[in-house]
This record gives structure tokens, sequence and C-alpha cells, in this order.
């Protein structure tokens, strides 16, 4: 069975809650991260968990929720090996996929309903990357990826 990590903060639990089933029903095996009820919670605190375990190859793939989903990508999007979407349609999501090999999909709680939230993920986790010039670009990106880690290591060194 496929496995995905997911996790959202308050204003983005409802819609994790929601799309859970969608995702077993798919097929995938879902581990959720939190958060586990709606009291206020600091997006971060549940991105940053979901995110690490995407960069370091626990899980291939993730879904955050956030309140505009902005907050989500930001976080997400800080790892190294991470390339997340805020996926606001159905096009978009896949559209990050074919040409950018998305790893998390960040949903915004706040703007996308259930039926929405289904369409979006069922189209982004179905969508292959079609490498070839995309797949240079991606290169690009792990090189910059690359200096800045080496630069944080060296900045920390006495």
């Amino acid at each position: 069975m496929k496995k995905i990590i997911i996790g959202a903060d308050h204003a983005g639990f409802d819609l994790k809650e929601a799309i859970k089933p969608c995702l077993a029903e798919a097929g995938w095996e879902v581990v959720d991260q939190g958060t586990f009820d709606r009291s206020p919670v600091d997006y971060a605190d549940f991105g940053g968990p979901v995110a690490m375990a995407v960069a370091t190859g626990a899980f291939s793939r993730g879904i955050l929720v956030c309140g505009s989903g902005v907050g989500m990508t930001i976080v997400a999007n800080k790892f190294p090996g991470v390339r997340a979407v805020l996926g606001l349609d159905e096009e978009m999501a896949c559209l990050s996929r074919r040409h950018n090999d998305t790893n998390i999909l960040a949903l915004a709680g706040r703007r996308t309903d259930a039926k929405q939230a289904a369409a979006i993920i069922a189209g982004w986790l179905a969508t292959p990357f079609e490498g070839g010039r995309h797949l240079q670009r991606l290169d690009k990106i792990g090189q910059w990826e690359q200096k800045i880690c080496q630069n944080s290591i060296e900045e920390e060194k006495p």
C-alpha cells in the first residue's frame, strides 16, 4: 500500500479530516501528523515534520493544509528536495506534477471545499512527471539547494 503523510493547522483541520477518507479509498495509507482539533496552533509546527519526512525520503508525497495554503507552502519549500505547490485548482496541481515533480501539495482550508480538494488531490496524485526539459530545471534547483546547504554548514563552523 502506498503511504502519504499529511498535516494541518487549526484552519486546515476540517479539510484535512475530510480528505483522509478520499485518500484511503484511493489506496493510500494516511499518516496524520496533526493537528487533531481546531485549537489555535502554528502551521510551521505541523508543516515542518511533514516536509522533513518527504525531504528525508521517508515519504514520497505529502499534503499540507492551512487557511490559505501559503504558510504551509513556504515552510515546506525551506526543506532541501521538497517541491511544494499551493494547489488552488486541479489544473495548477497537475501542471505542478507534470513540470515540477512536486512532492507536497498545499491546500487552502478557507478557500477549498472537500469536493474541490478531492479533485485536486486525485489529479495531483495521478499526474506523472514529464521529465525531459523539466528535469534540467529541477537539477538547477538542486544545485542551488546544495550551495545554500553548504554555505549554512560553513557558517556554523567555529
